[in-house]
């Protein structure tokens, strides 16, 4: 891009401009990364981005009704949002554990459930104009640096410290590789998939904010576009589509990769069509050279006989 873009892209505007754009979608990547870790999906999360984001709506559009300074307002629409995000969570883990609906096909229903719930909440009409102080959330600078991203290195920190060291983190890791396993060494599957599905929409929730603070409305169907970009950013990060291997650092440099290319096709004119095909064929690339990966990791453990299980993760990863 710098080749193309010499004296375009280069610049502090221009960076300032990508790290502004990708919070969002970042923290819907971390979401299905989670979602896929445990070797699930969640296709539900930008209906629950939808969802969270109009009750948060709500609350802000009516702080003069209340009758709480717009600080205490701002607080409790969070607080709103982020627990409508984690109850649908609940919800998406419960049809998968309770009545053994495979999480495709449970997260495809809910997605049109939830998405449903936010249009007659609004009886499909945006909600709009919030307090000046929420809108810095999404479109304010701390010491130069856009406030949107530093709420993404937070979370992704937080979520890179649950992943790497906490109990929940390895027994995600265990339940994507192995269910049998898992089950067998005492872990509780069906309450980890829970705890995970709840873990994914709570970040659905914090993209919510985000997007809302940022455009300063919300109407259903926002965020409806993230789906391909999310799911595209948790495999170029390398999270294996089966389960079992999944690093936020992955993550993080995968929408660093996409956002370099969105945006110098962005100075480069290119139409939004061409953008989704460019994103399509990427998505397409990755998964062919990751399934080739995995082909000649094992071919090299059957060559080598009694591998450990080190040689396996690694070819796996």
């Amino acid at each position: 891009m710098t080749i193309f873009l010499p004296e375009r892209f280069l610049t502090l505007v221009n960076f300032r401009s990508m790290a502004l754009q990708f919070p969002e979608y970042g923290l819907l990547a971390l979401g299905i990364m989670l979602a896929m870790l445990t070797g699930g999906i969640d296709l539900s999360l930008v209906s629950i981005v939808s969802l969270s984001g109009v009750t948060a709506g709500m609350v802000l559009t009516r702080h003069a009704e209340i009758g709480l300074p717009p600080v205490v307002v701002i607080i409790l629409a969070i607080i709103v949002a982020l627990s409508v995000a984690i109850l649908c969570g609940a919800i998406n883990g419960l049809l998968i554990t309770v009545a053994n609906v495979p999480a495709i096909i449970a997260t495809l229903g809910t997605n049109g459930l939830f998405m449903g719930i936010a249009i007659v909440l609004t009886k499909g009409h945006g909600i709009r104009d919030f307090p000046i102080e929420f809108i810095l959330i999404g479109n304010g600078m701390t010491l130069g640096i856009p406030n949107a991203f530093l709420i993404f290195i937070a979370v992704a920190l937080l979520v890179g410290l649950v992943l790497s060291r906490s109990r929940l983190g390895f027994q995600m890791r265990l339940l994507g590789a192995s269910p049998e396993a898992s089950q067998y060494s005492g872990v509780n599957n069906a309450s980890v998939l829970v705890k995970t599905h709840m873990l994914t929409a709570l970040l659905a929730g914090v993209a919510a904010i985000i997007i809302i603070s940022r455009v300063n409305s919300i109407r259903p169907g926002y965020g409806s576009n993230y789906l391909l970009l999310s799911v595209l950013i948790a495999i170029l990060g390398g999270t294996n589509p089966a389960g079992g291997f999944a690093t936020t650092l992955g993550v993080t440099l995968g929408i660093f990769t996409l956002q370099v290319l969105t945006s110098g096709l962005n100075i480069l004119n290119f139409t939004p069509f061409f953008r989704k095909f460019i994103w399509g064929l990427f998505l397409l690339a990755v998964m062919v050279i990751h399934y080739y990966r995995m082909e000649l990791g094992a071919r090299r453990i059957a060559r080598g006989g009694g591998s450990s299980v080190t040689e396996k993760a690694e070819s796996s990863g």
